[in-house]
């Protein structure tokens, strides 16, 4: 077999590094700097489940290494979890971690606007304002924000009328 036969037997240590560091790094840093929080999602998602594969290999690598096909797997399941027409992070995270952590997390049962509010605030202020839903309960902080609402509407609706003069 020769050049493409040694190629072949160690195709995962040409194309592990690759596909399981160097494209979900370039990936990671083109979602930090995108608007959208779908690819955040896809790529922390990665990052945790491939510590978690690492740190599987780490404790069990005196078995691992009387399985002859188990770096193929590993590359396998990496390119599951990294290639875009497959989104296999994105899917583990929607379908198995976010109803294991929606389970302890206190505002894991707020609505949609109450959640991008939450995220557009300070880790401190997120805190007191998730203490405040834990005590006083979601529709509490939902009055909250309208009452909040209404007075910059009316707010603004009185700077406007300010201006105008009836001569």
């Amino acid at each position: 077999m020769g050049f493409f036969g040694a190629i072949a037997r160690h195709f995962d240590t040409f194309a592990g590094p690759v596909v399981m560091l160097l494209y979900p790094l370039y990936c990671s840093v083109r979602a930090i700097e995108s608007p959208s929080e779908l690819d955040d999602q896809q790529w922390l998602t990665y990052w945790v489940l491939y510590s978690l594969i690492t740190l599987f290999e780490l404790s069990f690598y005196k078995v691992l290494a009387w399985l002859p096909i188990w770096p193929y797997l590993k590359l396998i399941v990496s390119f599951w979890l990294v290639l875009p027409m497959f989104n296999g992070a994105a899917y583990i995270y929607e379908n198995y971690v976010r109803k294991f952590v929606g389970k302890y997390r206190p505002n894991s049962d707020l609505p949609r606007g109450q959640k991008q509010v939450l995220r557009k605030i300070s880790p401190d202020a997120r805190a007191g304002v998730e203490r405040y839903i834990a005590q006083h309960g979601p529709d509490a902080f939902e009055k909250i924000i309208k009452a909040a609402e209404n007075e910059a509407k009316r707010q603004k609706g009185s700077q406007t009328g300010a201006g105008h003069s009836r001569y």
